[in-house]
């Protein structure tokens, strides 16, 4: 059975899971960013002192395999109307944070929720620590929060944390002993590098010589990755982590409606393309989106399934 680990964030991690847990004889853990502090998750993190639950909550429901998955996921995701006492808050959290209080500890939270949604694989945060992201602009402005980091009209130079941040240390051992480790798919500095920014974790991914792979994002970020080509992103990566950090780089290949490029240029994004340069690295092109109900592209989980399982199998 094959061990494969992927670091990332959000919504994009959520699709790539969805998928990727169907795949026969693998093994699949999940190490997800706590750096956020937006919204009902920023709430309670700031509240009660915790790691941010809110991409923990994502990758639960769509790794979940019960028979009521579904209703499951719509619960956990759920957001009460309002601003005031529970107003604004998703539901999934409150019940993350009544499990803790259970349970005793994060951990303890993630680990009882996994066996009630049935969760195939494991889900592990990449710190413990209440972690705050900082993103150096290129101008020299300093931006503290990660909800503040794509606001700016700005270019990032880098992201960090001030204060030492500990990595946990299942994170670590799943790295070093994965079969394939995986970047992606998620915001390129506020999903994916939180995780490579921890010490201790981009040493793991090092010294494992297993295949690095990196989903690119299909569209670019406004506020994050303006302009940014597919060699961009990686360049990134390899800023804050280490030389070479991808063997692979995973692009989509898929064809939009004009309609759906013109309004996501008047938002200031764009298809994420190869730039043409020098390249240490593998690409392949998959058509990897979709189009969800309201017309955004979405990453399609079967897609990513697919691409997984052909990497899976170039191993054996």
């Amino acid at each position: 059975m094959k061990k494969i680990v992927v670091l990332g964030g959000g919504t994009g991690l959520s699709s790539m899971l969805a998928g990727m847990k169907k795949i026969p004889d693998a093994q699949v853990t999940a190490i997800v960013t706590v750096a956020d502090d937006g919204g009902s998750t920023g709430r309670i993190r700031n509240a009660y002192n915790v790691p941010a639950m809110g991409d923990i909550r994502h990758v639960l429901t769509a790794m979940a395999q019960t028979e009521n998955a579904g209703i499951l996921q719509q619960l956990m995701n759920y957001r009460f109307e309002g601003q005031e006492d529970v107003g604004g808050h998703s539901l999934g959290n409150l019940i993350f944070l009544a499990m803790m209080d259970i349970t005793g500890s994060f951990m303890g939270a993630i680990e009882s929720l996994s066996r009630v949604m049935g969760v195939r694989g494991t889900i592990l945060p990449c710190t413990l620590d209440v972690a705050t992201l900082y993103a150096l602009m290129a101008d020299g402005t300093l931006v503290r929060g990660e909800k503040n980091i794509p606001t700016r009209d700005n270019a990032i130079e880098h992201v960090y944390y001030q204060q030492d941040v500990q990595p946990y240390t299942q994170a670590l051992e799943a790295l070093r002993e994965a079969d394939l480790i995986i970047y992606g798919i998620g915001s390129l500095y506020t999903s994916v590098i939180p995780n490579l920014i921890i010490p201790g974790i981009p040493e793991a991914i090092y010294d494992n010589p297993c295949p690095k792979i990196y989903f690119c994002n299909a569209m670019s970020q406004p506020g994050e990755t303006d302009g940014y080509s597919m060699e961009d992103h990686v360049r990134a990566l390899e800023k804050h982590s280490f030389k070479n950090p991808a063997d692979l780089v995973v692009i989509n290949d898929a064809t939009l409606p004009a309609d759906v490029l013109a309004r996501y240029a008047a938002m200031g994004s764009h298809p994420v393309v190869s730039d043409g340069s020098d390249q240490s690295y593998e690409v392949w092109r998959r058509q990897l989106t979709i189009l969800s109900d309201s017309g955004r592209v979405r990453h399609d989980p079967e897609a990513v399934r697919q691409a997984v399982q052909e990497i899976l199998e170039e191993l054996d």
